[in-house]
Order: C-alpha cells, then sequence, then structure tokens
C-alpha cells in the first residue's frame, strides 16, 4: 500500500530542527576582533591556527603599530582584545576603563636584531658594522609608535652613533614596514624584530647581528581583554590559549623570550 505525501510532517519537522539548539553547534561560536602589533603579527597568525582547529571561534586579525592601534582604540574601533608590543599602552586602556580589570598579562618579550640580507655589511658587533659605512641607508621604526623602533634608538644612542647617522634613517611607519624596506634593499640594513627574521617564510636569511639586552628597554609585549569583547566567550578563551604551552612553542620559536 503506498503511502500518501503528507506536506505538514515535513513543515513541522523543519521547524523542530530550526529550533534545536544541538543541531547548531555552530551557533554556539564567537567572532574575535584581535588587534596585533605588527612584529607579532606572524606568530599570531600560527597561534590563530592552532586555536581555530580546536575551536569553532574565528579570529579577525588587524594589525598596525602599537601607537596607532591603541589610538583607534580610543576613538571607538570595535576590537575585542588588544595584543601590544607594549606594557603601557594596555595599562592606559585600564586605567581608561577601556579595558577588562585583571586581564593584562605578557605574552612575550620581543627583541631586535641589525639584519641585512646582504651578508657582508654584517660585522661581529653593532657598532663595528655600523662605523663600516658600507651603506647608504639603515631603517628603524617610527620610535614613537613602536617599540621595536623606539629600542633601535637608544640602541643607536647607547654606542653613541645615532646623531651621525640620523641623515642616513629611514624610518617605517611600523616594524613591518621597517622590514619590507631592508628585505627590499631600499635599505641596505635596519633594527627589525628578531621574529621577523627567524619567520619560516622569510626566504631571505643574509646576516644578523646580536644587540645586547642592556643596550635598550625590555620589550615586553602585554595583552589586554577590551570592555567590547568582555562578554565574548571566543575572546576568554584566545586568551587562555595564549597561555598554553602549544601557544608558547610558537611563540619561542620566532625567537622571543617568555616570562
Amino acid at each position: 500500500m503506498s503511502k500518501k505525501f503528507n506536506p505538514l510532517f515535513y513543515i513541522i519537522l523543519f521547524l523542530w530542527n530550526f529550533i534545536n539548539p544541538v543541531s547548531y553547534p555552530i551557533a554556539w561560536a564567537d567572532e574575535i576582533q584581535a588587534a596585533v602589533a605588527t612584529n607579532f603579527h606572524n606568530p599570531f597568525k600560527a597561534v590563530v591556527k592552532q586555536f581555530e582547529k580546536t575551536t569553532s571561534h574565528k579570529v579577525i586579525i588587524i594589525t598596525g603599530s602599537t601607537g596607532k592601534l591603541y589610538a583607534q582604540i580610543v576613538n571607538g574601533a570595535p576590537f575585542d582584545i588588544f595584543l601590544s608590543a607594549d606594557s603601557l599602552r594596555p595599562k592606559l586602556l585600564m586605567q581608561e576603563g577601556r579595558a577588562v580589570s585583571g586581564t593584562q598579562y605578557s605574552y612575550a618579550f620581543g627583541k631586535i636584531t641589525l639584519w641585512s640580507p646582504i651578508p657582508s655589511l654584517i660585522s661581529e658587533s653593532v657598532k663595528s658594522t655600523l662605523l663600516k659605512n658600507k651603506f647608504s641607508h639603515i631603517a628603524i621604526a617610527n620610535p614613537i609608535t613602536a617599540p621595536y623602533g623606539k629600542a633601535a634608538l637608544q640602541t643607536l644612542e647607547k654606542i653613541g652613533q645615532w646623531d651621525r647617522l640620523k641623515p642616513l634613517v629611514v624610518q617605517g611607519e611600523n616594524i613591518g614596514q621597517t622590514f619590507q624596506f631592508v628585505f627590499s634593499k631600499n635599505a641596505e640594513l635596519g633594527f627589525v624584530a628578531l621574529s621577523q627574521v627567524l619567520d619560516p617564510k622569510n626566504n631571505q636569511k643574509g646576516k644578523r647581528v646580536e644587540i645586547p639586552s642592556d643596550y635598550y628597554d625590555p620589550i615586553r609585549q602585554d595583552i589586554v581583554i577590551l570592555t567590547r569583547g568582555k562578554n565574548n566567550t571566543g575572546v576568554m578563551s584566545l586568551w587562555r590559549f595564549l597561555k598554553s604551552d602549544q601557544a608558547k612553542q610558537i611563540i619561542k620559536k620566532y625567537g622571543y623570550e617568555l616570562s
């Protein structure tokens, strides 16, 4: 005996599936707007890749110099979490009521290095390299908005070379642009983030020289949850994930130190 088609049955079935939350686990996923200092862009992408494998959350990454990202946050940019290249701006955001109390911690300590894609330009020390005078341009990031630029300036002042080299300086808006100046050889060498040189995507290894840590203030990079993200479960999950051993292994691979 053949059964008659009953459209009411299928309508009820459709409505049941629509209102049943068990059938739609993706509804629990959150989108996270993450403001990230330029030096940490590629390491953070690697961290996010692992984070998204274990959760249903989606991370949107916005990068820029720490100073510019801070200014955007103050002016109402819709960011949920801020990975700064310093500890000052997250502290200020907390004081201004723009960040969630108790969420600031150091996720990494950055290092600068003097690097050139032309190995012959790099000598045994920073000062001897700079005194060789075999270059016409040297790149640094903006010392006002980029902590890595401030570290470069402090290094040049420490070894007494700032006044002499100032006319040769090519200044990047952030450490990403600074690295591109050197990578493209528009500046023969420059002070860049160690993480950029060690990045697996850097196919132009060149040569670098270590810079003593006492030449510049520690580059303590702090994270903070912004008020917009305080009720976003994905933001808290990401904040916790950056403390995990899995995330720390990635961060260390890029040359950062951990607290």
